[in-house]
């Protein structure tokens, strides 16, 4: 009778999901925060501006802009994620509504009605309804147009594909090639 070697289960992480700063750390990393901050000429900020939403909607304009980042980060709602990546995430519409007269009518219809069903329920327009319950409520009403399914369908790649959002989610991207999900951490997602 031949003995062979035992095979070991993979070791699974386990996450703590406690917080475990204290005086001494905060201080560390504070105090190295100021360092950073006061290094840093004022100047090699300023070139690092973003896009701003009147250069990104040139066709569109501004507003419609401005109510697109809103609309997106109304239907899906990531505190963690900054305004460029929503921006990011809707500004194909601008390019595309130069190329396609029907589409930038539909996107003009679309976001007209949107601020006159605001401006009818809380009389003024979407973006500046300052409850989200209430803007989630209008977009609720415009959810089964083509307007609607057009931005929620261009966000749903225009956010989640976007690696550089990957790690706000806790998503480590493809594992394949590092020999998949069950030999790799399958059971340590930390934010469900």
């Amino acid at each position: 009778m031949s003995h062979s070697p035992q095979k070991t289960a993979p070791t699974m992480r386990v996450i703590d999901k406690g917080s475990h700063l204290d005086r001494r750390s905060f201080l560390r990393g504070s105090g190295l925060g100021a360092i950073g901050v006061t290094v840093v000429p004022v100047t090699a900020l300023a070139g690092r501006a973003t896009t701003s939403v009147e250069q990104t909607f040139p066709r569109l304009g501004a507003a419609a802009g401005h109510t697109l980042v809103r609309m997106a980060r109304d239907i899906f709602p990531h505190d963690q994620v900054p305004d460029k990546f929503y921006l990011h995430a809707v500004a194909s519409h601008d390019p595309a509504a130069r190329q396609d007269a029907s589409l930038k009518k539909m996107l003009v219809s679309g976001l007209s009605d949107l601020d006159a069903r605001a401006r009818a329920r809380f009389g003024k327009p979407y973006t500046e309804v300052s409850s989200e319950p209430e803007r989630v409520e209008l977009l609720k009403t415009i959810e089964a147009t083509p307007f609607f399914k057009a931005i929620q369908g261009g966000l749903v790649t225009g956010l989640y594909n976007n690696k550089a959002l990957w790690p706000l989610f806790g998503y480590e991207g493809s594992s394949w090639q590092k020999g998949g999900y069950v030999d790799r951490g399958f059971a340590d997602i930390d934010w469900l």
